[in-house]
């Protein structure tokens, strides 16, 4: 029994040591790009740079962590959130042009299907105005 302790023992400080390797050797979280995330733009190529070429679109703002603007985003840019899904985000692509943008948090909750919790995801996630006055979305 005691050299299966000091078995199990061994294996743990094992794994502990491999994963203090590991943390060590894990990218810093420093930005990839000198810019301000409004400011980055996608080659024709699809690589993210500081300078010339086209805005993000919806995905590829929120895979480089800006928000999206609700009253512009796509019904499948807002699918791509967590726990939005096509059939919600369609209603909301359809509230929005029903009544020509959303002005209040409270419309955007009036929506069906928007409750507590999804509605905090849209806060987090999108804006009400430009996308570039956001900031980060986490």
């Amino acid at each position: 029994m005691a050299g299966r302790t000091a078995a199990l023992a061994a294996v743990a400080l094992g794994l502990m040591g491999l994963g203090a390797v590991a943390r060590l050797q894990w990218p810093d979280s420093a930005p990839a790009l000198d810019c301000a995330p409004e400011a980055v733009r996608i080659r024709a190529d699809g690589v993210a740079i500081c300078g010339d070429g086209l805005a993000p679109s919806g995905a590829q703002a929120l895979s480089l962590g800006r928000r999206l603007d609700l009253n512009t985003a796509t019904a499948e840019e807002l699918a791509l959130l967590p726990g939005v899904g096509p059939a919600l985000a369609r209603r909301l692509v359809e509230a929005r042009e029903a009544t020509g943008r959303f002005a209040s948090w409270d419309e955007v909750d009036a929506v069906s299907g928007v409750g507590a919790a999804k509605l905090q995801t849209l806060q987090a996630a999108t804006s009400l105005g430009a996308a570039s006055d956001a900031g980060p979305v986490w």
